[in-house]
């Protein structure tokens, strides 16, 4: 097998597939140096501000010149990208899907949406109950709940002493959570005097069932684990009146994100998630992409995909919004300043976003959502919010993704509170992290199909959608962080 992967016919470099010494010859070309595994090789001698391409778009430039076989990393190439780009629309892209013939067995709740999982979710307000939260649910947990798929606590710094648009994140991720389809049952746990307290979150949520819902202030009770423990077992009684039901796939929301990726994330499991948005959107079901700084650099590539005007228009509000944000606090935006990513052999942002973007395929893009907004439409969502793995993933998770489709080259056991689906874009990291890793996409640099290997990942997430459980699940790696910006009191 080839050591030297070249991933478009238009590419002047190929990725190595393993670590390779200087003098290696294949395919015309000698390395004039050691290359590491899964960083890149220049196919043809090049000039000083030539630009490098790799998917078949460019993902920046020469600082100097090289030669057929050099190693092409930060010592040589910068990125291409600087302040903010104007963009035409291409027109409207029909999305129509065609009805569901696959199905999985969810909990359908009263207002129309769909669970993978019947838990209790224990929610604070604010970081002074955050060890009340821990304790009841680890009380809970020496329990039986035999008819839910169990008790958990999400607990936050946030909640008081917040302002502005910073404030009203937290208290619409709070919200979000609440009204998840995962959670049967839910309880909030207030001190009672914070910025965010329990009658400032009733307002977010809006019409609720108090069955399902019921809020514990701390401060207006003698014994708060008492009384929590009191609502949890009011809560199972509700919640496990819920049975799991045939649904059709359309029914499903997916969220889909990358994290700790190397270079072989963008040919392997990015692709693979691709594949399967493309067929399960294809079916009716909700795709949810987010990370906007890592679609920089890669944008354009998705306005392509805008259903009609009015999509365009909110996907570069997006974009350039978030420029914005960046310039606002003085940083600059086109940096990919990960170790693990460099280490890994992505040099620069648009590099990252050309492989990032492609977990989205070719879905159109029906909607664009801001920080906290749900998703309401089949197909392919944008979604507000930044790369960090724990504050992305909770981000989905408030969007109403009910399980996430999680690719990684470096490996994390992180998770969501719901089901999140570690993909390895590489067999050595699936080997080494099967307590991590669900499902190995390596298969693909072997020659392995892409399309078969993407039904075989769709009857996983069939299986986990039903019930089967997540490597983070199994773990116990459920966390939620919420984004901060903004001054605290």
């Amino acid at each position: 097998m080839n050591k030297l992967f070249i991933i478009d016919r238009k590419d002047n470099v190929a990725v190595a597939l393993e670590a390779l010494k200087k003098g290696y010859t294949e395919q015309g070309i000698s390395l004039i140096d050691d290359v590491p595994c899964a960083h890149k090789v220049a196919l043809c001698d090049m000039k000083e501000g030539d630009t490098v391409i790799k998917y078949g778009c460019p993902i920046g430039h020469l600082t100097r010149d090289v030669r057929a076989g050099e190693h092409i990393h930060e010592h040589n190439l910068k990125t291409n990208l600087s302040g903010e780009l104007e963009y035409s629309f291409c027109g409207d892209t029909t999305y129509k899907a065609e009805k569901p013939s696959l199905t999985f067995n969810g909990y359908l709740r009263e207002d129309g949406r769909a669970g993978t999982r019947n838990e209790i979710w224990i929610i604070s307000t604010v970081g002074c109950v955050n060890k009340t939260v821990e304790l009841l649910a680890e009380n809970a947990g020496k329990k039986s709940y035999p008819d839910c798929d169990g008790v958990f606590g999400y607990t936050h710094p946030f909640g008081c002493s917040q302002m502005g648009d910073d404030q009203e994140n937290t208290r619409k991720i709070i919200a979000s959570l609440v009204n998840h389809p995962n959670a049967g049952g839910v309880l909030v746990v207030s001190l009672g005097c914070e910025n965010s307290n329990a009658e400032i979150i009733k307002s977010y949520i809006a019409d609720y069932d108090e069955n399902r819902v019921k809020f514990l202030v701390t401060q207006d009770c003698e014994d708060e684990l008492e009384e929590g423990a009191r609502l949890i077992d009011e809560l199972y009684e509700y919640a496990s009146k819920a049975d799991r039901t045939e649904l059709p796939i359309s029914l499903l929301s997916v969220g889909l994100k990358c994290g700790g990726s190397d270079a072989f994330s963008g040919i392997t499991a990015n692709p693979l998630c691709g594949v399967v948005t493309d067929k399960l959107t294809a079916q009716g079901s909700g795709f949810i992409l987010s990370e906007v700084p890592e679609m920089f650099g890669a944008e354009t590539l998705l306005f392509e995909r805008s259903e009609n005007r009015t999509v365009f228009d909110k996907a570069v509000g997006l974009i350039n919004g978030y420029k914005s944000y960046f310039a606002s606090h003085g940083q600059e935006c086109y940096e990919n300043p990960s170790p693990g990513n460099h280490e890994g052999g992505i040099t620069t942002l648009e590099e990252k976003s050309l492989g990032c973007i492609k977990k989205g395929g070719n879905a159109v893009i029906t909607d664009v959502l801001g920080y906290g907004d749900a998703v309401s439409k089949a197909g392919l969502s944008l979604l507000s919010g930044p790369g960090n793995d724990i504050v992305a993933i909770t981000n989905l998770t408030a969007a109403g993704a009910t399980l996430i489709l999680f690719t990684t080259g470096r490996g994390t056991p992180l998770g969501a509170p719901v089901p999140t689906v570690k993909i390895s874009s590489n067999t050595a990291l699936s080997e080494k992290k099967s307590g991590w890793i669900d499902f190995d996409a390596g298969a693909v640099i072997g020659g392995a199909d892409i399309d078969s290997l993407g039904d075989e990942l769709i009857s996983l997430i069939i299986d986990i959608a039903s019930g089967k459980n997540t490597k983070n699940e199994l773990g116990g790696y459920r966390q939620i962080s919420i984004f901060k910006d903004g001054v605290i009191m």
